[in-house]
């Protein structure tokens, strides 16, 4: 085996953790390109895989939870796991919810293994996972007491599931889990991070790593676009702004195409069949998704919650497409306003026809956006930068742990 020399060590077992989600999203989407981008450098380093599947499995569910109920159990249980992938130089965990639960970190601790763990969502320290409640932001759990949750039954709508995830996550913050049982957290931009440092977790411990996707132009720097409607993607449900969308296009003469589906699908068909210029099509796969992309004036997304990096922004920008975005969260801060597209007041259907409009009017200004975001892509998302990054970060951990030091930024 070929090992890749960094500085002080070498690399050469990785073990990649993920419990995928019953009804697959963008974590498990993020996971899948990350263990492909390590093992596509196989020659270099080994990397291994350790992956369940939420399910409808009682006995799974219920040893999940009992993983949760009783941390010594689970804690016996992983130590035997990890002890089984032999000689492990690292361990980077994305989802552990809700087969792993958070004992899984103090088990590769008590191993003395690196651990980097990717914070994909608020899990940690919100019920909810999303900082939302009731489709409405909600920050509560960042400063205080996760109780609140209880009467809400924010978890699957079960004041049972919720109760067990609301101790838990008091349980792991008195112990200092998150403070102490992991060497590197990776945010996905800088508002998440701050919102993790706001919530408590050590800042010195945070790095910021963006996500990628394949490029789908082979590294071509400009790109041929036939500009001629909007386009939204993604799930169709109130956190996404689906009724602030539709609302506004009733003031935009333009053609829009819809792609998804979810809870308000049947709004948007109806919308469908009274406006003449909106177009719904139901859920795409991407090789649909990406000559929509490319024929588009400008991706919206008029979400009303922080979002966390939406692969959807990556493909946008790929295909040398700017996006109108919602003004809060992640959105805002990859989405460069008057750089790569502009912004709009969130939740404001007024202020969104207002800038769909003037991106509509100004062609020349969507094409220089448009050529931006294609470089922006090729300087920041692909495969290759996001290896070093990860591999970076990877040294950075292992040679700390070794040294006995606290991480740094």
């Amino acid at each position: 085996m070929i090992y890749v020399e960094f500085d002080f060590m070498k690399l050469k077992k990785i073990l990649l953790v993920h419990n995928y989600y019953k009804e697959k999203g963008g974590e498990d989407n993020v996971y899948s390109n990350e263990l492909s981008l390590l093992q596509s450098h196989s020659s270099s380093f080994e990397t291994r895989s350790l992956t369940l599947i939420n399910g409808n499995s009682l006995i799974r569910n219920l040893k999940g939870l009992l993983g949760y109920i009783f941390p010594f159990i689970s804690r016996k249980n992983n130590t035997k796991v990890i002890k089984g992938y032999c000689s492990l130089d690292l361990i980077h965990i994305h989802n552990f919810h809700f087969q792993f639960t958070p004992s899984f970190f103090e088990s590769c601790q008590s191993l003395n293994v690196p651990v980097v763990h990717t914070l994909h969502n608020f899990r940690i320290i919100c019920p909810t996972a999303t900082l939302m409640y009731n489709n409405r932001l909600c920050e509560r759990s960042l400063y205080g007491s996760t109780r609140w949750a209880l009467s809400k039954k924010v978890y699957r709508n079960s004041f049972f599931h919720t109760f067990f995830l609301c101790r838990s996550i008091e349980y792991y913050k008195k112990k200092k889990t998150w403070n102490n049982n992991v060497d590197r957290y990776i945010a996905l931009t800088e508002f998440a991070k701050k919102k993790y440092i706001e919530a408590g977790l050590p800042a010195e411990k945070i790095t910021v790593k963006p996500n990628f996707i394949e490029d789908p132009h082979d590294g071509i720097q400009q790109l041929n676009h036939r500009r001629k409607h909007g386009l939204f993607v993604g799930r169709l449900s109130e956190e996404k702004g689906i009724d602030v969308l539709l609302k506004a296009w009733e003031k935009v003469d333009y053609p829009l195409i819809i792609v998804g589906g979810g809870p308000l699908e049947s709004l948007v068909k109806q919308a469908a069949e009274s406006t003449p210029n909106i177009h719904y099509l139901g859920f795409q796969n991407k090789e649909k998704i990406y000559p929509l992309l490319q024929d588009a004036d400008f991706l919206i997304m008029a979400s009303t919650w922080y979002e966390g990096f939406p692969m959807v922004l990556l493909e946008a920008f790929a295909n040398g497409t700017p996006a109108l975005v919602s003004n809060i969260g992640g959105m805002a801060e990859v989405v460069d306003n008057e750089r790569l597209g502009l912004h709009f007041q969130v939740g404001d259907h007024h202020d969104l026809a207002k800038k769909a409009n003037f991106l509509i009017a100004n062609s020349n200004i969507v094409n220089e956006y448009g050529e931006n975001a294609r470089q922006e892509y090729l300087k920041k998302y692909t495969p290759e930068r996001n290896l070093e990054l990860l591999l970076d970060i990877y040294k950075k951990t292992i040679s700390d742990k070794h040294d006995g030091k606290r991480v740094s930024s």
